[in-house]
């Protein structure tokens, strides 16, 4: 399968620069405390003069959700949702390692950080507009439609693996304690984006590396290099 934005997405939105991983060996079992640690400090530092909203990363995105015609203070990005939570409570839930690990590397980053199993994803899988016709799969197992023009993450079956670009990811392929296969996504749209989004892919594949043994591949994605073969 390959991952990839839609050319309509690059086009409205020029400055985005991605990543895409994938690794095998997932387990739920994992210790990645240390990890968490590490990177949670470097967002509170980050945090320490100010909100996440102040942080070009952030601004970034509630620019390109404010161009969807979505409120920003109303749908959040992924990344800053986690720093808001960040500071409002002082740390971040434990889910799953391979989730906590992701979401501490993006408040570290303020780059939103989505993983999916690849086993719930059928075919390739690419950032575009929803038809409408999709089915998005929520945490509570209900069924939504995206609206017509959503930015979704689509695969080749008609399911949609998020909602309003990095707002909201599905239940249906949300990394769970038997999963081992997965694809982490980074998205950035801020002007430093394209040395942010490399450092992050770089820090991520380390510690995946270290704390599973695994070996990921990995790539930066661009609008001269759009497509991520997984």
């Amino acid at each position: 399968m390959y991952f990839q934005h839609a050319a309509a997405i690059r086009s409205e939105h020029p400055d985005l620069v991605a990543a895409a991983v994938t690794v095998t060996g997932i387990t739920s079992t994992a210790d990645v405390e240390e990890q968490v640690r590490r990177f949670t400090a470097i967002a509170s530092g980050r945090l320490a003069d100010g909100t996440e909203s102040d942080l070009p990363e952030i601004k970034a995105w509630r620019q390109a959700f404010s161009k969807m015609g979505l409120r920003p203070t109303q749908y959040r990005c992924a990344s800053e949702a986690l720093l808001r939570r960040l500071r409002k409570e002082g740390g971040l839930p434990r889910i799953h390692p391979l989730i906590d690990l992701c979401n501490a590397v993006s408040v570290a980053f303020a780059i939103p950080v989505a993983a999916l199993d690849l086993e719930h994803i059928h075919g390739d899988l690419e950032v575009r507009h929803a038809t409408g016709e999709e089915e998005y799969v929520t945490f509570s197992d209900t069924i939504e439609h995206p609206e017509p023009g959503e930015v979704i993450f689509a695969d080749a079956a008609g399911a949609s693996h998020a909602r309003r670009w990095t707002n909201r990811q599905s239940g249906s392929s949300a990394v769970r304690p038997a999963t081992s296969r997965v694809l982490i996504v980074a998205e950035a749209l801020h002007p430093s984006a394209a040395e942010d989004v490399t450092a992050l892919m770089k820090s991520l594949v380390a510690e995946l590396s270290a704390v599973w043994q695994a070996t990921p591949t990995a790539a930066v994605l661009t609008a001269a290099a759009p497509r991520f073969a997984a």
